[in-house]
C-alpha cells in the first residue's frame, strides 16, 4: 500500500493509462503547463508532450465537442471541465450527442470519453461553483456516472472509466482533493456498479457518496457510543447503481437513511428509495429518511454554507427519527 492524496490518485490513474495506451489523450483549461487549477495534473504535460496533453480555450462547448470528435475517430480522450457547474454550457453535447451516438448508430460508433469534473460544496466558492451535479447526469441513458470518495476509488474508478467504450461522467469532490489514504500498489481497477461497505452495523443502513460518507462515518462513531450500530454504504457509482448491496444490508437493519449533498428534487436518494419500494419494500420496518440540502441555493458565506450542507448532527437526528430500540 502507498498513502496518496485524492488528487495524486487521480493523477496516477491518468499517468498509468496514458503510459498503457497511446490513444489516451488529455486536455482542458489550464491542465497542461499549470497542472490544473486544483493542482491535480502537474507533470503530465512534461512527460507526454503537447500532442497528448493540451491546454484549451475557455470554452466548455469546444472542449466537449472536440472530445466527442476525437473519441469517435479512435482516441480515448479524458477531458477536464474545471467546475462541474459549467457543464451546463455544454449539456446538449453531453446528453444528446455523446450519450446517444452509440445507440443511434446501431453500435457502429463508440464514444470512449471520460469527462472529469470537480463538484461539491464546502469551500465557499459560491452558488455557481459549488453544486453537486450528479443528478444532472445520472438520469441520462447512455452515460455512466462515477463518484469516487477515497483516493483508492479515485484511482481505480478513473482507470475503469478510461477503458470503458462508453462516455463516463467522472465527478471529483473538490473538498476531498487533499484527503490522504492507502492506495493499492500495482494495477488497481474498481468495477462500476459495485458499492462499498464502509462500516458494518445492525440497526440502520446509511447510504451516501463522497464527502457525505465521511459525515455518515462520523455520525456512526458517535451513535456507537450509545449502542446504535450503523451500516454505512458508499455507492461509488450512480449509473450503474448498486441497489443489491443496499438490499442485502436492509435484510439485517430494516431501516434506511440516504444522505445527499444536493437538493431534494431529482436526487439519487429518491431513486434508491424508489427501487427499494418497488423491489423489496418488505425489508423495511420503518419509513425511509432522506437527508438533503432541501431547496437551498448554496451561499458564499462560510457559516451559511455549513448550515446548508448535511453533517453528522443532521444524520444523527435522522437516526433518532427512526426510533431505534437497542
Amino acid at each position: 500500500m502507498t498513502v496518496l492524496a485524492y488528487r495524486d490518485a487521480v493523477r496516477r490513474a491518468l499517468d498509468e493509462e496514458m503510459a498503457r495506451d497511446e490513444n489516451v489523450i488529455f486536455f482542458g483549461e489550464d491542465v497542461a503547463r499549470a497542472g490544473g487549477v486544483f493542482k491535480v495534473t502537474p507533470g503530465l504535460f512534461e512527460k507526454y508532450g503537447e500532442d497528448r496533453v493540451r491546454d484549451t480555450p475557455i470554452s466548455e462547448t469546444a472542449i466537449i465537442g472536440s472530445a466527442i470528435g476525437a473519441a469517435i475517430t479512435g482516441l480515448r480522450p479524458v477531458i477536464e471541465i474545471m467546475f462541474a457547474d459549467f457543464a451546463a454550457v455544454a449539456y446538449d453535447q453531453i446528453v444528446n450527442q455523446a450519450a446517444k451516438m452509440r445507440y443511434m448508430s446501431g453500435g457502429q460508433i463508440s464514444v470512449p470519453l471520460t469527462i472529469r469534473m470537480a463538484h461539491g460544496a464546502g469551500m465557499s466558492f459560491g452558488a455557481q461553483h459549488s453544486q453537486s451535479c450528479e443528478g444532472w447526469f445520472m438520469s441520462v441513458p447512455g452515460l455512466k456516472v462515477a463518484v469516487p470518495g477515497t483516493p483508492a476509488d479515485a484511482l481505480g474508478l478513473l482507470k475503469t472509466a478510461i477503458r470503458d467504450p462508453n462516455p463516463v461522467v467522472f465527478l471529483e469532490h473538490k473538498a476531498l482533493y487533499a484527503d490522504r489514504a492507502d492506495v493499492p500498489d500495482g494495477e488497481h481497477l474498481v468495477p462500476f456498479g459495485k458499492a462499498a461497505l464502509c462500516r458494518s452495523g445492525q440497526h440502520v443502513t446509511i447510504v451516501a457518496i463522497q464527502r457525505m460518507v465521511q459525515m455518515a462515518l462520523k455520525a456512526a462513531d458517535l451513535l456507537a457510543q450509545e449502542g446504535i450500530e450503523c451500516e454505512v454504504i458508499d455507492l461509488r457509482t450512480l449509473s450503474p447503481l448498486d441497489v443489491e448491496t443496499v438490499q442485502l444490508s436492509l435484510r439485517k437493519t430494516a431501516r434506511l437513511i440516504t444522505v445527499e449533498e444536493s437538493p431534494l428534487a431529482g436526487g439519487w436518494g429518491g431513486l434508491v428509495i424508489s427501487r427499494i419500494m418497488d423491489e423489496a419494500i418488505w425489508l423495511l420496518d420503518a419509513p425511509v429518511v432522506r437527508v438533503t440540502m432541501g431547496e437551498g441555493i448554496i451561499p458564499f458565506s462560510p457559516p451559511l454554507e455549513r448550515a446548508l450542507i448535511p453533517d453528522e448532527q443532521r444524520i444523527i437526528a435522522a437516526v433518532r427519527q427512526l426510533g431505534i430500540k437497542r
